[in-house]
C-alpha cells in the first residue's frame, strides 16, 4: 500500500488530550491514548475540522513557507477564489493580484479563470453523460471522504480536474513558453484556504504528479498581502475571470456557474455525509448535480482562512456581482488549446480502512468478538475512553489498540465483580 500523505499533523507538545477533536471528526480518525491525540492515517481525509475545534491549537497543517520560492528561477502564484473574500473594503479584485506580484511572484494565474474553464467543461460533461446524479470532484476532502466511507459512489464523481489543478497545468506551460526555462526551475504556488488542497498537491488522486509545486496558506500570506494592497482605483491588474468564476469560492457558486437544472449544493462535511447517505440509499435520483463542499460556507470557510466564513461569503458575492458575468477571454479557444488538462487521467479508487484481519475467517471471528464487546459497553458514546463512540472502542479493543477497562464504566463494573470484591461485599461488618 502506498504510504498516506496527510497535511494535517499533530503537535503533541500542545495536545492536552481533551477529546474535543474525536467527537467532531467526521470519519472517526482520531483517538486519544495516554493523554495525547493520535490520527489514524487510513481514515483521515484532511478536512480540517479538528483544526477548527481544537482549543489548544494542537492540530497544524503542513504548508510551504513563502521563502521556498527562492528555490526556483521563476514563480507563479495561484490565488484561490476564497482569497478575495478575506479583505474588507476590497473594491477591485485586481488589487490582490498586484499585491502578490509585489511579494515577489513573477506572474499570477487566476484560479477563478480556471474555474470559468472548468465550469464550461463540466456543463458539457453533464449534458453528454445524462441525468446522474453526478458529484463534483473539485473538493479533495469530499473525494477522499467518498473513497473512505462511500466507495460505491465513486462512479458518480465527475471526472474533471479541479480549478486548482487546471490553473497549475496552464500556468506551468505558459511559464515554460514565456521564459524558456525547464519545468523543474518553475515554482507554481497555490494560495490555499484548506488543508485538503495541500494533500491533493502532494498526493493527488488519479494523477502521477500535480502541476502545482506547493501550497501557501491564506492565513500565512494574508498580512503580507494586506500591507501591499494599493489604494482604491489604483490597481494595475484587472481580473480576467468572470464573476461566476470568482463565485466558486463560496458555497453554491459552482452550481450557479455551471447552470444546470436540478442541482443541489451542500456545505459542511457533516452535512455532506448526511447527503451522501441519502444518495447511497437511492433517494436523490431526481437531482442531476451535487456540489459538495467540506467547509462551512464553501472554500471561504476553510481552516486556513482568517475571516468569518459568513462575512467572507457576502464579500465574495458582492465582488462577483461587480464583475462581468462573462469571462473577458475566449474560453472556447483556451479550452481548445489546453483541452488535455481538464480530464482526470487515472482512476479514482477506494481507500478502504485497514481490515480487521487479512483472511476472511479471522476477520469474521474478530467481528463477532467486536459485537460481543460492544454489547458489554454502556452505549453512552461519551468519548471519555479516547474513542468517539462505544463501537469504535470495541473495534480498537479487537485491533489491540485499547482495552475494555479504558471505559470508566466498564472498569468500575469489572472492579466490583472481582472475586475479592464479591467476598468483601458479603462479609459481615
Amino acid at each position: 500500500m502506498v504510504p498516506f500523505f496527510h497535511s494535517v499533523r499533530l503537535d503533541a507538545d500542545k495536545c492536552k488530550g481533551c477529546t474535543n477533536c474525536i467527537k467532531h471528526c467526521p470519519t472517526e480518525a482520531i483517538r486519544v491514548r495516554a493523554g495525547k491525540a493520535h490520527i489514524l492515517e487510513d481514515r483521515c481525509v484532511d478536512c480540517g475540522v479538528c483544526i477548527r475545534v481544537c482549543p489548544n491549537h494542537a492540530k497544524v497543517v503542513h504548508t510551504d513557507p513563502l521563502t521556498r520560492c527562492k528555490e526556483f528561477a521563476y514563480n507563479v502564484a495561484l490565488p484561490a477564489p476564497a482569497l478575495f473574500g478575506q479583505f474588507a473594503e476590497l473594491s477591485e479584485p485586481g488589487a490582490v493580484l498586484d499585491a502578490l506580484l509585489g511579494l515577489g511572484f513573477d506572474e499570477v494565474f487566476e484560479v477563478p479563470l480556471a474555474a470559468d474553464l472548468v465550469s464550461q467543461a463540466m456543463r458539457r460533461f453533464l449534458q453528454e453523460r445524462g441525468p446522474g446524479p453526478w458529484i463534483s470532484a473539485t473538493c479533495p476532502a469530499v473525494v477522499r471522504l467518498i473513497q473512505v466511507r462511500f466507495p460505491e459512489l465513486i462512479p458518480n464523481l465527475i471526472t474533471l480536474e479541479s480549478p486548482m489543478e487546471v490553473a497549475g497545468a496552464i500556468a506551468r506551460q505558459q511559464a515554460i513558453r514565456s521564459t524558456g526555462l525547464s519545468a523543474d526551475r518553475i515554482g507554481v504556488w497555490f494560495i490555499t484556504p484548506c488543508p485538503a488542497k495541500v494533500t491533493a498537491i502532494h498526493q493527488p488522486e488519479a494523477l502521477a504528479q500535480s502541476s502545482v509545486t506547493g501550497a501557501i496558506a491564506v492565513s500565512q500570506i494574508y498580512g503580507d498581502i494586506l500591507k501591499l494592497l494599493p489604494r482604491a482605483g489604483s490597481a494595475r491588474r484587472r481580473l480576467q475571470a468572470s464573476g461566476l468564476g470568482l463565485g466558486w469560492g463560496r458555497a453554491g457558486g459552482e452550481n450557479v456557474a455551471v447552470g444546470i437544472a436540478n442541482h443541489l449544493a451542500v456545505d459542511g462535511i457533516h452535512n455532506v455525509i448526511d447527503l451522501l447517505e441519502e444518495l447511497e440509499m437511492g433517494r436523490l435520483q431526481d437531482v442531476s448535480f451535487l456540489e459538495c463542499q467540506a467547509c462551512t460556507g464553501g472554500c471561504v470557510g476553510g481552516a486556513l482562512t482568517l475571516e468569518n466564513p459568513f462575512i467572507a461569503r457576502v464579500r465574495l458575492r458582492k465582488l462577483a456581482a461587480q464583475l462581468p458575468q462573462v469571462c473577458s477571454l475566449d474560453l472556447a479557444a483556451m479550452e481548445e488549446e489546453w483541452g488535455d488538462v481538464f480530464s482526470i487521467k487515472g482512476e479514482i479508487v477506494p481507500r478502504p480502512m485497514t481490515p480487521l484481519a487479512t483472511d476472511m475467517y479471522s476477520a469474521i471471528a474478530k467481528m463477532e468478538r467486536l459485537e460481543i464487546i460492544e454489547r458489554r459497553l454502556p452505549g453512552l458514546d461519551c468519548g471519555a475512553c479516547g474513542a468517539p463512540n462505544c463501537r469504535a472502542l470495541a473495534e480498537d479493543i479487537v485491533r489491540g489498540r485499547a482495552e475494555e477497562k479504558d471505559c470508566v464504566i466498564r472498569m468500575r463494573e469489572m472492579w466490583y465483580t472481582r472475586p475479592d470484591m464479591e467476598k468483601a461485599k458479603g462479609a459481615k461488618p
